[in-house]
């Protein structure tokens, strides 16, 4: 005689077998952080005695529901990449979700074929680390629809959406102000990419900090472009000119690095000579030398933070959009001083 087939489990199977109630399996299940380790751990040894799983699984994909989410990041090479991946893993692994990665390379045709794994049920969330959204044209064209998405790292302009972050402004004017305190009057940014959005918020937070010394009229500001090709460019087209900085503020590390780099080529000393402070604290920067004076990024609290949010959302879709600054660490090294009284000829090499 054929046994007969066994009775698929259900939530009521699992809540009787823990002993504890319907609602506290689907909290367990769905947002296990809001749930006691011990009821989370009967929760888990009644789920896998009945099998619950599985048929949890097969509910999702009914459901058209992936537990999955797609992460868009201008470049997997950035040096803040892996640190907030391991905050965005961090949360998604502990709520039962997996992470696709999309490596754009600022390909806007590469990012909207991402974006169409999203209208196919491939995940059910976006995270977007490029600071824009992945439609050619936006926003002259507002009527695209988009699936729950947070903005991580770079804010998103002209578009309601949640975001975490950095405070880009209160980070660098408190940088300025570190070299301000050294007593330099002559304070150089080198910006990122014109116009984009992280560049103008630190040069804001620079401008707050010069504005507050009345002996400084102006802002002075050289275009880079975020790489180290762009910081030594920036110092090659301020020795053309009459007057020299005492001290740079740069757009990011790999940004002052070329700075440094630029100014020992010429045969000049860092912090000796010129001062020079960066933003991020990648890992290089502490093994240069000088080793680099910059704002620390809490890049894996930023990953944690926006996959909690997102993953929030994609219960409760009537959540409003929050912004989340984070506090960005002053980290001194080496590489700034006391302004130079006076600027020698460097050694002829």
């Amino acid at each position: 005689m054929e046994d007969t087939p066994r009775k698929p489990a259900t939530i009521e199977d699992v809540a009787s077998l823990a002993g504890v109630s319907i609602a506290t399996v689907s909290r367990a299940i769905h947002t296990p952080e809001k749930v006691a380790e011990s009821t989370r751990k009967k929760v888990t040894t009644a789920v896998a005695r009945t099998g619950y799983t599985a048929n949890a699984m097969a509910r999702n994909l009914r459901m058209r529901r992936s537990q999955m989410v797609m992460v868009l990041a201008p470049s997997i090479a950035d040096p803040n990449f892996p640190g907030i991946l391991t905050g965005l893993e961090k949360v998604a692994n502990r709520r039962g979700y997996g992470v696709l990665i999309g490596n754009t390379e600022g390909n806007v045709a590469l990012e909207e074929n991402y974006l169409r794994f999203l209208s196919t049920g491939m995940a059910d969330g976006l995270i977007i680390l490029t600071g824009h959204l992945p439609v050619a044209g936006w926003p002259m064209n507002p009527e695209v629809t988009f699936p729950p998405l947070v903005a991580a790292s770079r804010p998103i302009g002209n578009f309601d959406c949640s975001f975490v972050g950095v405070d880009d402004v209160a980070a660098s004017k408190m940088v300025t102000e570190y070299l301000l305190s050294l007593g330099h009057r002559d304070v150089v940014y080198v910006s990122g990419i014109q116009g984009e959005a992280v560049s103008d918020l630190r040069g804001l937070g620079y401008s707050q900090a010069i504005s507050s010394v009345p002996q400084i009229k102006t802002d002075w500001v050289v275009q880079g472009d975020c790489t180290s090709e762009g910081g030594r460019a920036a110092v090659e087209r301020l020795f053309i000119r009459d007057t020299l900085p005492t001290a740079f503020f740069c757009y990011n590390d790999d940004t002052a690095i070329g700075v440094i780099s630029s100014l020992q080529s010429r045969g000049y000393r860092v912090p000796q000579d010129f001062s020079v402070v960066g933003f991020d604290d990648i890992p290089f920067s502490a093994n240069i030398t000088p080793s680099l004076t910059t704002i620390r990024q809490p890049r894996s609290q930023i990953g944690e933070i926006a996959m909690g949010l997102l993953l929030d959302n994609l219960i409760e879709r009537t959540q409003a959009p929050k912004q989340v600054l984070l506090h960005g660490d002053l980290r001194v090294r080496e590489s700034c001083d006391v302004p130079r009284t006076s600027l020698a000829k460097p050694p002829i090499r």
